[in-house]
């Protein structure tokens, strides 16, 4: 679920049209609402409401009956529904080892791609200080 929350809507798509995709439906038709984040001070202080966040969700229901969720931030309602179909298509016989291969697998690829390029663009940047000992004991 997290490699399809960070994938880009189109990324999904493109990936599912490979599919000839079961009849499916919505249970929850894609809708943007708030949720409260809530943060720590230090990590383990008190709990306090730090602010809201714009989020997509969204159900989808196989034919065969297996029930997909899809959330993500922001207020891609598409996006939602297509993470809520892989979830759903995920827990099918039928096709949960082909959208793991040629949906899921691929897209971890990019993100893990992504994200070392923004390690080593970030890294480009370290500056090492140092202190330097006299030598005069």
């Amino acid at each position: 679920m997290a490699v399809l929350a960070h994938a880009e809507a189109g990324e999904i798509a493109a990936r599912l049209r490979d599919f000839a995709l079961p009849e499916h439906q919505d249970l929850r038709a894609p809708e943007n609402g708030l949720v409260m984040l809530r943060g720590r001070v230090g990590g383990d202080g008190a709990p306090f409401n730090l602010g809201e966040a714009t989020v997509s969700r969204a159900a989808v229901k196989l034919a065969s009956g297996e029930v997909g969720f899809g959330y993500t931030l922001g207020r891609n309602s598409e996006k939602a529904r297509l993470i809520a179909l892989c979830d759903a298509l995920v827990q099918s016989r039928d096709f949960g080892g082909a959208v793991e291969r040629d949906v899921i697998a691929p897209l971890r690829e990019q993100l893990m791609i992504r994200r070392q390029q923004a390690a080593a663009e970030t890294a480009a940047t370290k500056v090492d200080f140092y202190t330097m000992v006299r030598g005069e004991g």
